[in-house]
C-alpha cells in the first residue's frame, strides 16, 4: 500500500511536524506502507516574510492532479491545513477520495498574537477543512477534549515518540559540549523556534540561577538576543550535538501555552532532564503527575523545583514513548478511515529516522 502524505511542514524547516512524519515514513516500511511526500518541492514557491525557511506553495489541484497518476497513492493524509494540504484536500473531494488530516498546529492562536483576527474566525475555517476528513488525528486527550468542544468531529489519537538512543542521558566520560564550557550552573534550557507564539520572554525574563541556554532560530532571535545579553544562544542543533546539550542541562523550561504536545518535552526527558512548564496542552499531557518535572503558573517556581527531581525517573518516563508506538497508532488510524485493514506487517524492529 502507498500512502501519500500531503505537507506545508518540510525541509529545511526544524520541528516537530517535519520530525512526525518522517517517522511515520520510516516506521511504515516495516508496516507494509509505502510513503511519498507531496511538499513544497513540488511547486513554485517563495518564503513566508518573517521565516525565510516556510515556504508559500503556488499549489493548485490540477498540479496535483497531474502529479497524482505518477504517485498513485492507496491512502491519503492531509499533514497540514496550507496550500499543499488545501489542494490535495480539494482534489480529493473533487474525486471521491477519502483522506485524513491531523491537527499539530494552534494557528488561531499563533494568528491572533500577530494580527487582530479573532480566534472563533480562525477555528471555524479549520472545523470546516477538517471536517471534510474521514478522521483528524490529534496528539493527546486535552486537545482532542478542545477541539471536540469547539464542534471538531471524527477525532482519533495520534501520540508520539522519541529516540531514546540518541537522546539519553551523560554518561560518566562524556565531556561538556563546547557551546557551555566556562559557563556557570546550573542550566536552563530552551529548544525550540523563536518566535512571538512560543512565548520565550517568559522563559527568559525569570530570575534564576545559573546560566539560560537557548537552541533554536527564528524571527525573533535577534530581538531576543540584544534584550537577553547573559542568555547563551547556541543557533539551530540536530542530531548528536543537540542530544549532548539537552544531556547536560539541569532543567528543560517549555514556556509555550500554545504547542499541541512539544516533541522537545519526550527529547529532554530522554536525557533525564526534568521539565518546569505551564499547565496546559502538552505539558499536561505528557509530564502531569509523572513527577518528571513540575507544572504551574510561576515558572520560576516550577524551574527551581525541578532541580530536586531525580534524573533517573525522567528517563523512565521517556521510554514509555516509542516511535513504534506511534506509527501502530498512526498507521491503524489510515487504515481504519480509509476502510482498509493493516497489510502484514515485515518482521524486522524498526528504528528512528537519521536525525540530521
Amino acid at each position: 500500500m502507498r500512502l501519500l502524505i500531503a505537507t506545508d511542514a518540510w525541509h529545511p524547516q526544524v520541528n516537530g511536524v517535519v520530525r512526525s512524519l518522517e517517522n511515520m515514513a520510516a516506521a511504515g516500511q516495516e508496516l507494509g506502507f509505502e510513503t511519498v511526500f507531496l511538499t513544497h518541492q513540488d511547486f513554485a514557491s517563495v518564503p513566508l516574510p518573517g521565516y525565510p525557511e516556510i515556504r508559500l506553495s503556488y499549489a493548485t489541484k490540477g498540479k496535483v492532479a497531474r502529479l497524482w497518476s505518477d504517485l498513485a497513492p492507496t491512502h491519503v493524509h492531509v499533514a497540514t491545513e496550507g496550500t499543499v494540504g488545501y489542494a490535495t484536500r480539494r482534489y480529493c473531494l473533487a474525486h471521491g477520495r477519502p483522506f485524513t488530516t491531523s491537527y499539530h498546529t494552534r494557528f488561531p492562536e499563533y494568528l491572533a498574537a500577530r494580527a487582530p483576527v479573532p480566534e472563533s474566525w480562525s477555528y471555524a475555517w479549520l472545523r470546516r477543512f477538517h471536517g471534510a476528513a474521514s478522521g483528524t488525528m490529534v496528539s493527546t486527550p486535552s486537545l482532542e477534549r478542545d477541539l471536540a468542544s469547539r464542534g471538531f468531529g471524527n477525532l482519533m489519537r495520534w501520540t508520539r515518540g522519541v529516540d531514546t538512543d540518541l537522546f539519553r542521558p551523560a554518561g560518566p566520560d562524556d565531556v561538556p559540549p563546547d557551546g557551555l564550557v566556562g559557563l556557570s550552573g546550573p542550566f536552563f534550557l530552551f529548544v525550540g523556534r523563536l518566535a512571538v507564539e512560543k512565548n520565550v520572554s517568559a522563559f527568559l525574563d525569570l530570575d534564576l540561577p545559573g546560566t539560560k541556554i537557548v537552541v533554536g532560530d527564528g524571527p525573533d532571535r535577534a530581538r531576543l538576543a540584544g534584550l537577553y545579553p547573559k542568555a547563551r544562544f547556541l543557533g539551530t542543533l540536530t542530531g548528536a550535538a543537540l542530544a549532548r546539550i539537552y544531556a547536560a542541562a539541569d532543567v528543560f523550561v517549555f514556556p509555550s501555552l500554545t504547542d499541541t504536545f512539544g516533541i522537545v518535552l519526550l527529547e529532554a526527558l530522554a536525557c533525564g532532564v526534568p521539565v518546569a512548564a505551564y499547565p496546559v496542552t502538552g505539558p499536561l499531557d505528557v509530564i502531569g503527575g509523572t513527577g518528571a518535572g513540575i507544572l504551574g503558573p510561576d515558572l520560576r517556581e516550577a524551574a527551581l523545583a525541578a532541580l530536586s527531581i531525580p534524573r533517573e525517573r525522567c528517563r523512565a518516563e521517556a521510554l514509555r514513548y516509542t516511535w513504534g508506538e506511534s506509527a501502530r497508532q498512526f498507521f491503524t488510524n489510515i487504515s481504519l478511515a480509509h476502510g482498509t485493514g493493516l497489510p502484514t506487517p515485515r518482521r524486522r524492529a524498526f528504528r528512528a529516522a537519521p536525525a540530521v
